[in-house]
Parts: structure tokens; sequence; C-alpha cells
């Protein structure tokens, strides 16, 4: 009742808005108790009867009791126990047989396990890993009763913290130990082989060789030891082993595996490796500034959702550079870029401060995208229909966001936050939007026949004006001789430089300290007396007006008892007030004091009047006025 009333009141709120939406209010329970992620959410056609399933790996509430569900609208057609948390699930044709009905992988633990028509079909166990030999000797010691276990947790406590391979997860085990219990654990198991086992970090699939949707697929299982692995969907060996600098978080694949294809991994190092055919180790690396939060291909473009409430477009393009040197972008700072030494504009000095590396970081950032809220999870809308792809983004503060490039489509607003999200073919429904909260709730919304997304329509965003390509001439021969010329001589270039730079800060200390000695500096260069002269002359003759401006530059202590006196040559000017008694001066103010200078010479000569004032009995010679 409770989960029926929830639901009718978020109904009751959504009902305004449906008229004006472009999604269509299918199914809400707050109660559905299914706490999962994007990665273990899956829509196949389990028994080739048209009806699609929805296939949730469920964590279960606090992560305990993980659980295989299969839904059937909104009801739970099976239920099955897991053996371990589940890290990703995956529907994949094994073969080109009749009835074409897909297989279920869900990956758990070291284990992928394998079902048709619901029921169990295969078991793979990752590989075992050479355990750390010094581990290997400790526990031979303790199996010889030639150390204590005491003396055994010391030793493996060393090992842990400066050996590069892990321990396994039976020395694991025993350092959580008390004191107590550790001398039965040994005994227990020191006559037992030390195993070291990895597990499943992400997986997804890849077509084996055909392009076609009802193609046979291979699986790709990211390791937590920093691996991916192929397997054939037949036999289920491995067919291929490719090694990360970092253990592998987030999967996209493209491409037909006999044929050509590229893997892209995004690791917990911040880094985003791309893989291709018959290569061993990544060659191309995008690197962020942030941990990667959710990694999606759309087209040709990748989108990267960062820690820091923000989308990245990249492109999805490779290419060679020989030999690759790392240095950091100056214009994206989240992006290292490669550069080249052939370049006609790297720079030769720069060569000793760059290490180079074994992969060139590639894919041009092609636009960023900040978002309201911490991005939770992310995953593809694709319309078939209409020919459209689009990345959603469900944030902390409720909304779901889709995103055409940087171009905000539609918002969607939950009762909860959105731990999940998954769209395709639910039932007999083409475009159905499936959503976990973090409340365990569940929200099934389907995609109106007429809604079109327009962009823009999501919120007022940048103009249009801002994403028009400008029209970049193309390199002239001068240009391209100018940067040879800049190459070559370049070092002569630098010194130059510096060595005008140099001169010129040079004349201006010496200009400055004639400006101190001459006391013809419009600033006070006493602490006591902190004032500020300013002098405008206007007028063409032979009557001037001379202004001076007169402020305190003092903070809170005002100025008092100051006397402004005019020293020019009576012979070439006559002023008629040429003294002047200065009220007191506020700190922060301009005060304006005026007078006129008539020029008695006829050959226009000219010369120099200067302006001094007499601060309690002392006279201090100000700016100089020509």
């Amino acid at each position: 009742m409770a989960a029926a009333s929830s639901s009718d009141s978020y109904s009751g709120r959504t009902e305004s808005n449906e008229a004006n939406s472009k999604w269509l209010d299918a199914h809400y329970d707050p109660m559905a108790n299914i706490h999962t992620f994007s990665s273990c959410l899956s829509l196949a056609d389990l028994h080739g009867d048209g009806e699609y399933k929805l296939v949730v790996g469920d964590l279960g509430p606090g992560g305990q009791q993980p659980r295989l569900k299969v839904l059937k609208g909104p009801t739970v057609l099976t239920e099955s126990p897991l053996p371990a948390l589940p890290a990703s699930a995956a529907t994949f044709l094994m073969d080109q047989h009749e009835p074409r009905t897909p297989a279920l992988a869900l990956a758990s633990g070291p284990c992928v396990y394998v079902y048709k028509n619901l029921r169990p079909y295969f078991k793979f166990s990752l590989p075992q890993l050479p355990p750390n030999p010094l581990e290997q000797d400790v526990w031979n010691q303790a199996k010889e009763d030639r150390i204590d276990p005491l003396t055994l947790k010391e030793m493996l406590e060393d090992i842990r913290e400066k050996a590069d391979v892990p321990l396994s997860v039976q020395s694991l085990r025993f350092l959580q130990l008390e004191l107590s219990e550790m001398e039965a654990f040994v005994n227990q198991h020191k006559s037992k082989v030390i195993k070291r086992q990895t597990v499943i970090t992400t997986m997804t699939t890849l077509k084996k060789n055909l392009a076609d949707e009802d193609a046979a697929s291979c699986l790709v299982l990211g390791t937590e030891s920093k691996e991916l692995l192929v397997l054939d969907p037949e036999a289920f060996t491995i067919l291929a082993k490719m090694s990360l600098p970092s253990v592998p978080v987030f999967l996209e694949v493209s491409g037909q595996f006999d044929v050509e294809f590229r893997l892209t991994a995004a690791c917990r190092n911040g880094s985003i490796y791309i893989l291709r055919r018959d290569s061993k180790h990544p060659k191309y690396c995008i690197e962020l500034s942030a941990q990667p939060v959710g990694l999606v291909r759309v087209h040709k473009v990748l989108v990267v959702g960062s820690t820091q409430e923000s989308l990245h477009g990249f492109t999805h393009k490779v290419r060679s550079l020989a030999p690759p040197l790392h240095a950091v972008c100056p214009v994206s700072p989240e992006l290292s870029i490669t550069c080249c030494s052939s370049h006609p504009l790297f720079p030769r000095e720069a060569l000793s401060s760059l290490r180079t590396l074994a992969v060139s970081c590639q894919g041009k950032k092609l636009w960023t995208v900040q978002m309201p809220a911490a991005i939770l999870t992310m995953n593809l809308l694709e319309q078939r229909s209409r020919g459209l792809q689009a990345v959603m983004a469900a944030l902390a503060n409720g909304e779901v966001r889709i995103y055409r490039d940087k171009a905000l489509l539609n918002v969607i607003h939950a009762p909860d936050a959105v731990t999940s999200l998954c769209f395709g073919r639910y039932g007999r429904e083409d475009n159905t939007l499936i959503m976990t909260t973090r409340g365990g709730g569940l929200i099934i919304k389907i995609l109106k026949r007429t809604a079109v997304f327009v962009e823009g329509t999501g919120e007022v965003g940048p103009p249009l004006a801002q994403t028009t390509k400008l029209s970049v001439p193309r390199k002239t021969r001068l240009y391209v001789d100018q940067t040879l010329r800049e190459r070559e001589a370049g070092t002569a270039m630098h010194r130059t430089f510096q060595t005008d730079l140099y001169l010129l800060r040079l004349r201006a200390a010496r200009a400055y300290v004639q400006a101190l000695e001459s006391s013809l500096s419009p600033m006070s260069t006493t602490a006591r007396e902190p004032l500020k002269l300013h002098a405008v002359v206007q007028g063409l003759g032979p009557t001037f007006k001379l202004t001076l401006h007169l402020q305190n530059t003092s903070t809170a202590r005002p100025v008092l008892g100051l006397q402004v006196c005019f020293l020019y040559n009576k012979a070439l000017y006559a002023l008629p007030q040429a003294f002047f008694k200065v009220p007191l001066l506020v700190p922060g103010l301009s005060y304006p004091l005026e007078t006129f200078v008539e020029s008695l010479s006829s050959k226009g000569i000219s010369d120099m009047i200067k302006v001094g004032g007499y601060f309690r009995g002392k006279w201090d010679p100000g700016e100089a006025v020509g």
C-alpha cells in the first residue's frame, strides 16, 4: 500500500507536466528494492518470443545478498542468488544456430556466469596469477615451523608495503585476524598452496566477424590485474590478452574482432587508453585532470564524465607520431598532448625537460559542459527510428540530462537520485528508459512516438554563433619559411629577446633612480608623508590653466598642515597665486588646486615649473610641470 500510494503521489505531481513532456510515465515503484549500476542492466529477448526482458545484477541492500533478477514489465520473472557482488551484465549471441536466442553473461568476482534460457550454461574462471615468491617463501617457513605467527604477520606486512605483486587472499585474511586467532589460522592453511586470483572490474561485448545486429559477439573483460581479455563466444577460450597501465573501470568497443576493432578503456589512474587489433599494449592515451565516472561513445566522439561535475568530448581518431614527447597542453590543462620533435614550432631546448613515453597522448578535446551537480552514472540513448544518438547523465540533484554533443536536448526530473540508466526495447516498446534510484526504486518511462529532440529546448545555453567554425586561412609559403627560420635560429632569437628585455629593465631602473634623486616623482618616498601629486595643464596659450590634484595615499591617517608652492622663472611665467594652504586631506580622496599661468616670452621659450610642499616645516619638492 505504501508503494502504491507513493507511486500515485509521484504520478499526480507529474500528471500536469506529462502533456508537455516527451516521456510517458509507464511505472514507478519506490519500493522495488533494486540496488544496481548501469553496467549491471541489460535488455534482451531471452526466449526469442519478441518480448524483451530486463536483466538486473542486483547488489542487494547494503551490498548484502546479491541476486540475479529478470523483470518482465514491472514484475520480477525469476530471481536467483549470486556468490559475489556483480560487476557487469551483458547479453550476446554465441553462434548462428536457430533459434537465435541470446545468452546472458554476468561477471561476478573472478568468474563469468553464462545463462541460456535463464538456466546455467557455462562458468568461466579467470586464470590464476603467479604468487609473490617472497610470500611463498614466508609461508613455507611457517609450514616448517621456523617462524611463529607474530613473525609471519610482520614479514607479510613488510612484503605488502614494498613488493609490487599484491598478496594473496589467504595472506590478506591472515593480516586481519586478532592475535589469538592467528595460530589456528596458520595451522589450518600452512599446508595449502598459495593462490592469487584476480577479479573482473568491467565487461562488454565485441562483434566477432560481422557488424550485423544478430551476429555473434565476443566477451571483453577488464580485470583487477590491469588486463583486458577477449573470449571466444563458443569455446570461451582467451582469444587475445592486452595489458594496461592501470585497472580498467569502463569499456567501449567498436569494430569486429576478426577484421579491425578498437578498445577504449577508462582506468583508475584518470587516463583513457585506446588499443587496436594486434596490440598488446596501448599506444594512445587521453589524460584527464579528474577521475572518470562514465564513458560513452557517440559515433566518433568519446564522451567522458568526470568527478569535476563536467562532461568532456574527445575525438576518437588516432594518428602515429614518432618520437612522441609528453607535454602539458597550454590551452587545455585537462588534456596532455604529444609534441613531435620534427614539428617546426617545437623548441629544441625543451627536449631535455620532457620525458619520452611509451604511449602517444591523443584525442583532441572538442568541448566541455559543466553540470549543476555531481554525475552519478551515464549511458547511451539511441533512437534508431530517427538516427539519434545522445548521452544520458544522471546527476546527484535528481536530474537526468540528455546531451547531443554539448547541446542539451532534454531534462528529466526524478523523485530521487538515479544510480543506473538503461535505454532500449523493453517488452514491445522500442524506446523505453529504465532508471533505478538510490533508495531502490524503479522508474520506467516510454518515449512518445511523436517526440522530437530539438537542441536548446532543455535550457538556455551558449549562443549558436559560438559553435560556428571560423574560416582559418591556409598556411602560406611565408608562414612556412618563417617557422623554419624560427626552428633553425630559435636559440639566437631567444638570446636576443632576453638581451633586449634586460636592457629595458636597466633603463627603467635608471630612470626611476634619477627621478628619486631629483625629487621629480609624483609620489612621496617617505612613509610618514603619504602624498601623491598630479598636475594637469590646459589651454593653448599664452594663458594656461594649471590644476594640481593632491591625494592622501594612507589608509587611515589624515594629513594636516600642508602648504603647496610653485617654483618658476619669473622672466618667463607669471602666476597670480603661487602659494596654497591645503586643508585637511582625508585618505583616498583627490583635492584639486587651480591657478593660471601666463607665458611672458614672445619667442616661445619655455621652462620647467616645479611643485613642492612644506610639510611640518620640511620642504618636499614634488612634480615638475613643463
